[in-house]
């Protein structure tokens, strides 16, 4: 049961998306998904996360663990699915903010249900939206109702054993959304709404706010004389500080409405390159090395918290911004596209851990070929400030 799985550090959670064309019309086979299972197995990751219902990848993912365990009983995996929400009329130049795109998202929720019953054993959580309720996603997000009503919705079917009891119902959305911003968001079906999910799934990217909100990214003066990388070190302590606090706010505004919920981390991340806010003409925040650390650090965090923290992400997706190769959407993997381990994973491939593993018939490899100080050239300091 998803109880047994949730706030356990020994099921290491990821978010994970297959694509590895500039496209998702391309999509990944499922003997192609199975290769990227037995690598993440191999990382002895146990839970993952995915994004939508309507595209093939969820089902195939599903198929694909279901052969993989069916060949081995003893290979362990499972799957928080996810189901898009939209508002009405969105993508397009007038977006409907207060009303839902009813159609469509029923027939995300109603494909979830038939894999939540069709793989009971696999499937141990729906989340009902992904930052489908963040005022920033401009293009789609709706009002705390419509993901209340799916979110009661999939409670009821449970309690009637139309659904398995075990599962466990949320909604993966930025922290802000889920009470810890603005009191924007401080609305009735929210509070409604953290009462009826099973967890408060939320998202915190102190990577973004290194541009957006950069007030404690830096180094400071006292610091700018130590060795490069104690500078970097310190400018990533704050990094992680920073998501401490978003997820401190949310469960304050949590605790004031009166309620006892489990709060975990949907997805955070940090880009290894940019070619925009966040790379060398912007915040200097990405690259393979800060990438690292801030993985490091908040798997630290989080286990000795029994926090789960669905990553971001597995590997590289270049469909995320595929006019912009250089983009930092593009960049978030622990591994590159061909299969690549970047530098957060390179103690594993020493271990042997990825022997006999390959991705596209390239075998599990070191980015840079292994070379640190070839890395650490590319690697830029953050700026020096005051706080």
């Amino acid at each position: 049961m998803a109880k047994d799985l949730i706030g356990n550090p020994e099921y290491t959670a990821i978010s994970y998306g297959g694509y590895r064309k500039n496209s998702r019309d391309q999509q990944p086979t499922v003997a192609q998904l199975k290769e990227d299972l037995r690598i993440l197995a191999a990382m002895d990751i146990k839970l993952l996360r995915t994004y939508n219902t309507k595209l093939p990848h969820a089902t195939n993912l599903v198929k694909a663990i279901h052969e993989l365990k069916t060949a081995d009983p003893e290979f362990e995996m499972y799957v928080m699915l996810g189901a898009w929400i939209d508002c009405l009329h969105a993508w397009t130049d007038h977006p409907d903010h207060n009303m839902e795109d009813a159609k469509a998202n029923a027939a995300e929720i109603q494909r979830a249900v038939k894999l939540a019953k069709q793989y009971p054993d696999i499937v141990k959580i729906i989340a009902v939206g992904n930052e489908a309720m963040v005022k920033w996603a401009a293009s789609y997000f709706v009002q705390p109702w419509v993901i209340l009503k799916y979110v009661n919705q999939l409670q009821a079917m449970k309690k009637a054993g139309d659904l398995p009891a075990g599962l466990w119902i949320t909604s993966s959305d930025n922290f802000a959304s889920w009470g810890g911003g603005g009191p924007e968001y401080h609305v009735p079906d929210l509070e409604k709404l953290a009462r009826a999910v099973d967890f408060v799934s939320l998202h915190t990217y102190p990577m973004h706010d290194t541009h957006y909100n950069p007030a404690f990214w830096g180094v400071t003066e006292g610091e700018s004389n130590l060795p490069e990388e104690d500078q970097i070190e310190a400018a990533m302590d704050r990094a992680l500080a920073y998501a401490k606090n978003q997820y401190q706010q949310t469960a304050n505004y949590i605790e004031s409405l009166g309620i006892d919920k489990p709060i975990h981390i949907g997805e955070t991340g940090w880009a290894s390159a940019s070619n925009g806010h966040y790379g060398p003409e912007g915040s200097k925040a990405t690259d393979e090395y800060k990438e690292a650390l801030y993985y490091q650090k908040m798997r630290q965090w989080t286990r000795q918290d029994s926090i789960t923290c669905f990553y971001f992400e597995a590997f590289d997706e270049p469909w995320k911004d595929a006019q912009n190769p250089g983009g930092s959407e593009n960049h978030f993997g622990l591994f590159t596209v061909d299969g690549r381990a970047k530098y957060v994973l390179w103690d594993m491939v020493d271990q042997g851990v990825f022997e006999g593993l390959s991705r596209g018939g390239q075998p599990i490899s070191k980015t840079y070929e292994g070379d640190k100080s070839a890395l650490m050239e590319e690697v830029l300091l953050p700026p020096v400030k005051d706080f």
